[in-house]
């Protein structure tokens, strides 16, 4: 079943988890927060599995590609040279 609470945001920017919602938690304790457009995530640290681990990574690395990408950071080749590049791998 799935259970909500409503909070406020502070003008510092945090958040207070409802008594009701912190089951399970304790202080200290690493949480990990994801957004998707309007909707942010919190998860437990301690129980990501290794694959979304790797997933959060790539997500990572990806985005400061595409990053390099629009600010001019690559470099062109045609498909010959990179197939070339790639073996080097």
């Amino acid at each position: 079943m799935v259970e909500f609470e409503i909070t406020r945001l502070s003008s510092k920017g945090q958040i207070v988890i409802p008594s009701s919602m912190r089951k399970g938690l304790k202080e200290g304790e690493k949480i990990i927060l994801i957004r998707d457009g309007d909707k942010i995530i919190l998860k437990k640290a301690s129980e990501m599995d290794k694959q979304f681990k790797e997933d959060l990574e790539f997500a990572r690395r990806t985005e400061e590609a595409y990053k390099r990408i629009e600010a001019g950071e690559y470099i062109e080749m045609d498909a010959k040279d990179f197939l070339k590049e790639m073996k080097k791998w």
